[in-house]
């Protein structure tokens, strides 16, 4: 008979605790959650990752009270550290198999552990959330986990990139670390995200609604816009998330990354990309199609695709540098600035302003949304937000007017009085207060009235009007438009730009923070 070491015990007996770790709540409801359709925390990770990258830490967790049902290893949560794409990024799963993946005390010390570390090392920082909230047992020391969860990601905000991936449940405050995050992933059919479920508003306000109507991934993607993205499965969820990441630097400290520069599809010098164009001011256009043919590849990584399609915001590469694009959208009521496009907008800039992503906006607005909804629900607090984030950025901001740019839409889109860098125009491009024929309805309007010929007159008058006042040589005269240059020439000027402005340094007084109007 062979004695076993003392050394080799020891061994086993780490070995056996890891397997007990890894088994989280059993064979059972680990085919429970594969029954609902949903991954395990570990098969996220591991889809996630660069293979054998990951490592996790605080394996052997548990909370105080040692219960056979709360004391499994880990406590309902995964964190750890490895590699997406060779990058070293920070994560934390929440298994929905240990307790419905609620949050513990002990847990929610363990999430603000890792996101220190993150902070420390300058590191991206992703969180997987399938929990169904705070462990009612604990009382309050779970919700102080989740208030300690809320300080970290504020402190974390704009130091390293924030990611939320839904991948079940998010009720009550569980919603609001991830709504504190930069990006948030929904996948259709698992994700919910609301304050109060179902069960609750029908008790309180006796309205019925279901569970995927209140929060699903359609609800916060299209109509509420707490979403960025909505996606058909966690592996394409997984995938995305990759592919975000291509487009951001580890942290605030350091540029975003650049590939080798390749024989991108689009010339440098583009004849046909003016044929974009409709031939009348007030006919639509997809501005997509503008867009891809300045970028690299036609390789648009849209942001909030399906909220406030009056507006485009999304990554892109152009000649090898991450940008980030700001574009109206005539397709959609016209491109006009409405509440949510212009909060949309804000955001999106604020973020590329953090993280040292060049701003590229593509300019073709009336004006902003006119109504009595919009007033009422504050249009101007929300418009001034995009006002804000322009102004406050301190990245290279590039614009070029395509087309209209009409009132105090024309200045909130990154104009040179907002501090644009370089602002270009096509011959396209009208600035003014208001379009042509509202202003010659205004100020003409008494010879117009007594005319004999109204509709002759009134041409002549939009003529007149259109070249006097509107014209981008206008502006031009003015230093306002830096230069109207040839459409065919966008991509080459844009890349001129970029380069030009890639050692640009802008110091802002010294102060606290501003006040944005929220």
């Amino acid at each position: 008979m062979v004695l076993k070491k003392d050394s080799d015990k020891k061994i086993e007996k780490l070995q056996n605790l890891r397997q007990k770790a890894n088994a989280a709540g059993g064979e059972k409801r680990i085919a429970t959650q594969h029954a609902s359709g949903k991954l395990t925390a570990r098969e996220r990770i591991e889809l996630l990752f660069d293979k054998n990258t990951f490592q996790e830490i605080d394996q052997f967790v548990k909370p105080a009270n040692t219960k056979k049902e709360t004391g499994v290893l880990g406590d309902g949560v995964i964190t750890g550290y490895g590699k997406i794409n060779g990058r070293k990024i920070c994560c934390y799963a929440q298994d929905f198999t240990v307790l419905g993946g609620s949050l513990s005390e002990i847990s929610g010390k363990k999430i603000c552990k890792l996101m220190d570390l993150a902070m420390k090392i300058g590191s991206p920082i992703i969180g997987i959330i399938d929990s169904g909230g705070a462990r009612i047992q604990e009382g309050i020391g779970s919700l102080s986990g989740y208030s300690s969860i809320f300080y970290k990601n504020v402190q974390a905000s704009g130091i390293i990139p924030q990611i939320s991936i839904i991948a079940g449940p998010a009720a009550g405050g569980a919603t609001y670390s991830p709504a504190l995050t930069d990006f948030i992933f929904m996948v259709d059919g698992i994700s919910q995200m609301y304050i109060t479920g179902p069960d609750v508003i029908r008790a309180v306000t006796n309205e019925n609604i279901s569970h995927e109507e209140l929060g699903g991934s359609n609800t916060h993607s299209s109509k509420s816009g707490v979403s960025h993205f909505s996606v058909k499965s966690e592996i394409d969820c997984f995938n995305m998330v990759k592919d975000l990441l291509s487009y951001l630097p580890q942290n605030n400290t350091e540029e975003p990354p650049t590939s080798t520069p390749i024989n991108t599809s689009p010339l440098e010098e583009d004849p046909t990309i003016s044929n974009i164009l409709p031939p009348k001011i007030s006919q639509p256009y997809d501005m997509k199609k503008i867009i891809q043919r300045i970028i690299d590849n036609d390789n648009l990584f849209e942001i909030h695709k399906e909220f406030a399609k009056n507006i485009i915001i999304g990554f892109s590469k152009i000649n090898a540098q991450t940008v980030g694009i700001v574009a109206q959208q005539p397709l959609h009521m016209g491109g006009v600035l409405d509440i949510d496009a212009s909060v949309k907008a804000a955001r999106f800039i604020r973020f590329c302003d953090a993280f040292n992503i060049p701003i590229l906006t593509l300019i073709d607005v009336p004006g902003f949304m006119p109504g009595v909804d919009q007033e009422s629900s504050g249009i101007i607090r929300h418009g001034a937000k995009l006002i804000y984030a322009y102004a406050e950025a301190t990245v290279p901001k590039i614009s070029v007017l395509i087309r209209k740019a009409y009132g105090g839409a024309y200045i909130v889109m990154s104009s040179k009085d907002l501090c644009g860098d370089i602002n270009f125009s096509w011959p396209t491009g009208e600035i003014a207060v208001m379009g042509a024929e509202g202003a010659i309805n205004i100020i003409h309007r008494k010879q117009i009235a007594e005319s004999k010929d109204p509709e002759t007159l009134k041409t002549k008058l939009l003529e007149d009007y259109t070249e006097e006042f509107m014209s981008p040589y206008i502006a031009a005269n003015k230093g306002l438009i830096d230069e109207v240059i040839e459409p065919k020439d966008t991509r080459s000027k844009i890349i001129s730009a970029l380069e030009i402005l890639s050692t640009k340094r802008e110091f802002a007084p010294q102060k606290k923070h501003g006040t944005i109007p929220l």
